[in-house]
């Protein structure tokens, strides 16, 4: 997966402005991908280069113009096709567990109250997906595109449940030392 292929899954909906971009991947992207400002812009420069988006000026009083990106028919079949591929899982890259595997080299409450700061970040994270489930209502009859956007919600919100209960896991394992 590339970054390409999460800016398209976005614009699929509606077209966005950079801005809008980066704000949609604070708030509900980052539970699969994360991207900065400067990540999507230079990314929609290549998209667009390669036909995959158009982007319109959109004039505004005394402020410069607003770019509006759009998906094209190209970038749609782009998408199906790669939609279309098998996908592997990720690789993990957690600097946290590789802190654990050798944190016996320090003492445990290091570890401890590490891992308590890290816990508390995701709890953050899960109350904020917790706070967008609303917006779905019954979630039983969804439209399509609302139904995919609740499941990659719904994955979000058990990979931060996962990492609070492994926090709260390595806390009592570590306190018992």
């Amino acid at each position: 997966m590339s970054l390409s292929h999460a800016i398209a899954t976005i614009l699929l909906q509606s077209p966005h402005t950079g801005y809008d971009l980066s704000k949609e991947f604070d708030e509900k992207v980052s539970c699969y991908w994360q991207a900065t400002s400067q990540q999507i812009y230079r990314e929609l420069a290549k998209m667009q280069e390669k036909g995959l988006v158009e982007m319109e000026n959109i004039p505004q009083l005394n402020r410069p113009d607003k770019k509006m990106y759009s998906l094209t028919e190209a970038g749609k079949q782009e998408l199906i096709n790669w939609i279309m591929e098998p996908s592997e899982p990720t690789s993990v890259r957690e600097g946290l567990l590789v802190k654990v595997r050798s944190g016996f080299i320090v003492p445990e409450e290091i570890l401890i109250n590490e891992i308590k700061r890290r816990k508390q970040i995701h709890q953050q994270k899960l109350n904020y997906y917790h706070s967008l489930e609303p917006e779905f209502g019954d979630t039983t009859n969804l439209a399509r595109p609302q139904r995919h956007l609740y499941l990659t919600l719904r994955c979000g919100i058990r990979y931060e449940t996962m990492w609070i209960e492994w926090c709260d896991e390595a806390i009592a394992q570590l306190q018992q030392a």
